[in-house]
């Protein structure tokens, strides 16, 4: 990235980042109506099919997921075993290392926020919410990280969490609008977003995910919060319970992901490719690439979670346990009842397992040791939690398993 010491206005029009949306006489809205609907029905259904007492602990593992995957997309390979332990305070010896978890556990924090609801998906899309969503990324990431360097003149420039550039950047063969002008062109950029039904809203998700990063607001870390923008926008309009993440599908397609985002900061080609400044038939393409992931990700996590399937890999992993000592008899049937159930209350245990109150006690001591039985306090009822270390056998093909 080559930046330049320029914070001045240089007047340039908001319609050089035009079309921000696919307009409604192109050949794509249709299928892409289709896209949204297909997706809006697929999330929904996702997620009431997942009792009410399952969705926290779902959705804490895919926050460990989104953060593996988004950062990853920047080059930065944190496991989410690695991402867990840095959420428990527990550091790697190497300063590297732990800065890749401390920024991890930033970027966990900052989604955290967004699916409490601290930011809406019409104010994520402002410049205040966009600032606000770096200012609590960067504000908790080391101070080593919070450096970029000139690739041309080696400068090295500390990124300020919250404030927008003051410098002019090329990004590849991209110029980025000039530093003066960002609060004009965010200032359109929601105005346009925000101002739309729930369909429209959907399908152009991919194009102000892109159109974010073509105006470059930060010196680093836009990649993140184009991210975090865009999820707070699908939590919103579809109401997904943060249960599924764009990211995973976006890191699995890295290359791609990157060269259509690239092929958006292109001029519009011919009189047939829309009528703005950039191609619309880019912005369609990666429109498209964009909602496809979206619905893979959803029929993805459906799978995963389907009661048989995912009963049966929890049980065999319960036997096994047993089997090694880890476990004490019967746990398998806690999980199992906890499982159907969605919660169990403690008092409840000792029938479940038909043992005395004692023995429960050791099980449900045992499961609570593990980290798959997570409870508010020692007498609430007891919830399924989903650690990373397990994932691989729960969770099959949600991220890598730990080779190291």
């Amino acid at each position: 990235m080559k930046t330049d010491n320029i914070a001045d206005d240089r007047g340039e029009l908001v319609s050089l980042m035009e079309p921000l949306l696919i307009a409604d006489s192109s050949r794509h809205r249709g299928p892409f109506t289709d896209l949204a609907l297909d997706l809006t029905r697929k999330s929904a259904g996702f997620r009431r099919s997942l009792p009410p007492s399952l969705l926290g602990s779902l959705a804490a593992l895919v926050r460990a997921m989104n953060c593996y995957y988004s950062n990853l997309i920047e080059g930065h390979d944190t496991h989410p075993i690695d991402i867990e332990r840095a959420l428990k305070n527990d550091y790697s010896q190497d300063a590297h290392e732990r800065d890749l978890q401390l920024e991890a556990k930033a970027h966990i924090a900052v989604q955290e926020w967004i699916d409490r609801g601290g930011v809406k998906a019409g104010v994520a899309i402002t410049a205040d919410g966009v600032c606000e969503i770096h200012r609590r990324f960067c504000a908790l990431v080391p101070e080593d990280l919070l450096w970029v360097e000139d690739p041309a003149t080696k400068e090295r420039v500390r990124v300020v969490p919250g404030e927008l550039r003051t410098r002019d950047v090329r990004v590849g063969s991209h110029v980025a609008v000039s530093a003066g002008a960002l609060p004009r062109f965010l200032g359109h950029f929601a105005q346009v977003y925000g101002n739309l039904g729930k369909a429209d809203g959907i399908i152009s998700t991919a194009a102000a995910h892109h159109r974010l990063l073509w105006m470059h607001p930060f010196l680093d870390g836009n990649g993140r919060v184009a991210r975090l923008v865009s999820h707070a926008m699908l939590l919103d309009m579809l109401d997904t319970g943060a249960v599924w993440s764009v990211a995973r599908g976006l890191a699995r397609n890295a290359q791609m992901y990157k060269a259509l985002l690239a092929n958006c900061d292109m001029p519009r080609g011919n009189d047939l490719d829309g009528r703005g400044t950039l191609s619309e038939e880019a912005l369609a393409e990666f429109t498209r690439f964009f909602l496809k992931v979206c619905i893979d990700q959803v029929d993805f996590m459906e799978s995963l979670v389907q009661p048989a399937r995912l009963r049966a890999r929890i049980l065999l992993w319960a036997e096994e346990e047993t089997r090694l000592g880890e476990l004490p008899a019967k746990s398998g049937g806690i999980l199992e009842a906890v499982l159907y159930r969605g919660e169990l209350p403690r008092g409840e245990a000792a029938s479940v397992v038909g043992s005395g109150e004692r023995q429960a006690r050791r099980i449900v001591s045992a499961l609570l040791e593990k980290e798959v039985l997570v409870s508010d306090s020692p007498r609430a009822a007891l919830r399924l939690a989903f650690p990373a270390s397990l994932a691989w056998r729960w969770m099959p093909g949600l991220f890598p398993e730990r080779t190291h």
